[in-house]
């Protein structure tokens, strides 16, 4: 499978990423600080020399308009010595978003995957339902987090979000995120996809329900400690 490096999609140009997109870096990553904030949620802080790494590897791709502002950004993470790989940090420009550049940028990860990792699993996690949406027209599949890494540092990546607390309470079982995965089809083996398009709405349903468990689990152990911290210096 050849990479293709760059692709125009009208006014945008999508493409691999190189120390010539250096520059546009540390607007990446406060983007993507100011995107997990808006959302409620926190992702794996990146340092801009971290994103110039990925470009440099040639593990990166990025989306500028013809006139050369940015766009848009993901990039590959690797785990377990290459077995499982992640298209991290999907980030769009507060400007271009729901112009479905998104969808362009995935789609070109994803293939920068298959080509450098043939024979790896692709996965993720998300709480987005547009992110979902593109995974399963890719083949990926909702999972368990048991079919994820267990390389810690995987999981040392969850580390900065809000609900990080969920993730160590159900001991990695359970958390707002859905696990998904995209398992390079045998060659006697259909690849299977999610029909996300026809279940979305149940499985809206779904998480809502799961945040009303998890959040009201959560603020019930809150409200317990001091009263438990209160009961403990009595009885001593």
């Amino acid at each position: 499978m050849n990479i293709v490096e760059k692709k125009t999609y009208g006014d945008f140009v999508v493409q691999v990423a190189t120390e010539e997109h250096y520059e546009y870096a540390e607007q990446i990553c406060d983007e993507m600080e100011a995107s997990a904030r808006a959302r409620g949620t926190g992702i794996a802080k990146r340092k801009p020399e971290y994103i110039r790494l990925k470009m440099s590897e040639g593990k990166a791709v990025i989306c500028l308009t013809t006139a050369g502002s940015w766009v848009g950004f993901c990039y590959i993470e690797t785990w377990d010595h290459g077995k499982f790989v992640a298209n991290s940090g999907l980030i769009v420009a507060p400007d271009y978003r729901k112009s479905g550049i998104a969808t362009y940028i995935k789609a070109m990860a994803f293939k920068l995957s298959r080509t450098k990792y043939p024979e790896a699993k692709i996965i993720g996690l998300t709480t987005s339902l547009a992110v979902m949406k593109i995974n399963s027209e890719l083949g990926y599949l909702p999972v368990p987090f048991s079919e994820l890494p267990k390389d810690e540092d995987f999981w040392k990546g969850c580390s900065s979000c809000v609900n990080f607390d969920i993730l160590n309470r159900t001991n990695r079982a359970h958390c707002l995120c859905t696990g998904m995965k995209y398992e390079p089809p045998k060659e006697e083996k259909k690849t299977e996809f999610w029909d996300f398009i026809s279940q979305s709405s149940i499985y809206e349903s779904f998480m809502r329900m799961k945040q009303r468990v998890l959040l009201g689990r959560e603020e019930k152990t809150k409200k317990k400690a001091p009263a438990l911290v209160k009961r403990e210096m009595q009885e001593a």
